[in-house]
């Protein structure tokens, strides 16, 4: 019987949300030395929601640590779509750990590893004997759905959530969990800048795994696709592989988190004595939800 319930927070989908759902207004809240602050407000917003609404026994955050990892060296391509972040954010990667540190979560990250990584390996190490919890808004997380680990997509509109569960999954997706890397290998993922098979989007990657199943059953049956897709396949699959490997989550990196470290028991007193230096007001308002029962339970 498993009695904690671990939530594992995707600290940087959960910045770049906040801060970006609040500075299209121009208004980065800054504070009396000039730093703005708006990202790690709607962060906190974000956070202090989601442990209303889930009641976790047990809090961890996760981080990206820079933009180079094990695959950026696989693919010099990988994530080198995105922009440099807005300076405005820039302040704000330190001081939204500064916060997350006076609740007394642990911030865990690794140099040559994404926070997917992280949040993956932490995930296996408690779910044997926990229930586990990823909050983001990525959906590769999807892939790590499993017994006892449930995925916990953010959707528009602060406290819309789509829980992804092992008994749900397939209903929702059409196809497993392991499923979702072989489909990144087929179709890419525009954001992440990787291609996957030229001339193969979502819609037929989906059809192709559900007849055959994974990528290697696909390659070992290519007699039976059309002709158009076997060419692709023969034309593309090097970065047909490569694109899966990109895709799938590392679950073994060599971070560790004691599960008592990560006790949720804030101190309101503390967390009050930090948030005062970033100036807000109604500080007390953003524990509102801390301090209420959620109406539905998870």
């Amino acid at each position: 019987m498993t009695t904690n319930k671990v939530l594992l927070v995707d600290g940087m989908a959960l910045l770049f949300r906040g801060f970006f759902a609040t500075s299209f207004r121009g208004n980065f809240m800054y504070n009396s030395q000039g730093v703005p602050t708006n990202g790690v407000y709607q962060f906190l917003r974000y956070l202090t929601d989601a442990i209303h609404t889930f009641e976790p026994s047990h809090v961890v955050c996760c981080w990206d640590m820079g933009s180079k990892t094990f695959r950026t060296e696989m693919y010099d391509g990988y994530k080198a779509n995105r922009d440099e972040p807005p300076v405005e954010l820039i302040p704000q990667f330190d001081l939204v750990k500064q916060v997350v540190e006076s609740f007394d979560i642990p911030n865990i990250g690794l140099e040559n590893f994404e926070a997917d990584d992280c949040m993956g390996t932490l995930a296996n190490m408690y779910s044997p004997e926990n229930d586990v919890f990823i909050l983001s808004g990525d959906q590769d997380l999807l892939q790590l759905v499993k017994e006892n680990i449930r995925v916990i997509i953010m959707r528009k509109g602060q406290g819309n959530y789509e829980v992804f569960d092992k008994e749900n999954f397939y209903e929702k997706k059409a196809l497993t969990p392991a499923q979702i890397i072989d489909l990144k290998g087929l179709m890419g993922d525009s954001s992440d800048n990787y291609p996957g098979v030229k001339g193969i989007g979502e819609k037929t990657a989906l059809k192709l795994l559900q007849e055959f199943g994974t990528v290697d059953d696909l390659i070992d049956n290519m007699e039976k696709l059309p002709k158009g897709v076997q060419n692709k396949l023969q034309a593309d699959m090097d970065m047909l592989y490569l694109s899966r490997n990109l895709a799938e989550i590392k679950c073994d990196v060599p971070i560790a988190c004691d599960l008592e470290a990560s006790k949720w028991n804030f101190k309101e007193e503390k967390v009050i004595t930090e948030l005062d230096r970033l100036e807000w007001k109604h500080v007390d308002r953003l524990l509102n939800p801390l301090k209420n029962k959620p109406s539905i339970s998870f």
